[in-house]
């Protein structure tokens, strides 16, 4: 659901444009088309009702929306991806997965569509909870098709900055996340309060644009001085995250530092999270596998 909802979205906004780069995202339209891939580890999956031992929370980047093998219906879920990687290596029988493309933290307390309210996943019997979110709650898919659409118009300038730049200078993503903390607080509050015996991991968001700030339009279309705005507003986001983590008393595990020289500009074989034209089998702007297994390594050592 949501790799589409986005593509959809980047797509038109930069059509509105046209020109030679509206043609060259228009392979966007096609990139959902999925291709065989690793082999799903073998940890059962805890469908039935009641808690299981782990339990998954949170978004798409939790999910893995395009890597294969995709599950949960809409929710776009991948039998790969950090969860069900850290399952595996726990060797967690029960566990259950409840993540859903585009999730916001309300999504804790209501239902996506057929997924139930995440958070009566669980319960005194769970042991572990991670937890991925925020992203949506501050825009990320609309702050990504804004740019995308603006960058044709100022490529080397940085039409998105000036865009969510108030008119009294202030920086209104900046103002989004610090809007998003205290619902993360409530999310982790009601974390403990279901699941009260639980190890819990807030899992932040691996790297996307490139750590050094230099881009790569029009393969990946944000302009130059874009780059390093998004760059930037994704640390603020994950140093929220942890601040949030801090204050819960609950473990937070990095998944940007170890993501860093893999982010949507690298070659092919060496990225791990994709462009607007993915290569590697995964929603655009999303881990692909590679960096499912990087976020599943995070967890871990936040566990051990």
């Amino acid at each position: 659901m949501v790799e589409r909802l986005f593509m959809e979205a980047v797509v038109a906004k930069v059509r509105q444009r046209g020109g030679r780069y509206g043609k060259a995202l228009a392979v966007l339209g096609a990139a959902s088309a999925l291709t065989a891939g690793a082999a799903a580890p073998s940890v059962a999956t805890t469908e039935q009702s009641g808690s299981a031992r782990y339990v998954a929370l949170g978004d798409s980047y939790t999910s893995g929306p395009g890597i294969p093998e995709q599950t949960g219906g809409d929710c776009a879920r991948s039998r790969v991806n950090y969860p069900s990687l850290t399952a595996a290596a726990l060797k967690e029988k029960s566990f259950k997965d409840v993540s859903c493309s585009g999730a916001k933290t309300d999504d804790m307390w209501r239902a996506q569509g057929a997924n139930a309210p995440q958070l009566n996943a669980l319960g005194k019997q769970t042991r572990l909870v991670t937890v991925g979110i925020g992203g949506n709650d501050i825009g990320f898919g609309d702050i990504i098709g804004t740019c995308a659409q603006l960058s044709v118009t100022d490529p080397a300038g940085a039409p998105c900055k000036k865009k969510f730049t108030a008119t009294d200078g202030s920086d209104q993503l900046t103002a989004r996340v610090n809007h998003a903390a205290p619902k993360i607080a409530h999310v982790l509050k009601a974390v403990h309060e279901r699941a009260p015996h639980a190890k819990v991991v807030l899992v932040g968001y691996p790297t996307i644009m490139p750590d050094d700030g230099k881009g790569c339009f029009p393969a990946v279309p944000i302009a130059a001085g874009d780059t390093p705005y998004l760059r930037d507003t994704e640390k603020r986001l994950n140093a929220m995250l942890k601040q949030q983590a801090a204050k819960a008393h609950v473990r937070f595990a990095d998944t940007y530092g170890p993501t860093v020289g893999h982010d949507v500009c690298k070659p092919t074989a060496t990225r791990w999270v994709e462009g607007a034209q993915p290569e590697n089998p995964a929603a655009p702007f999303h881990p692909n596998a590679k960096g499912e297994q990087s976020m599943a390594r995070s967890v871990l050592a936040r566990l051990r």
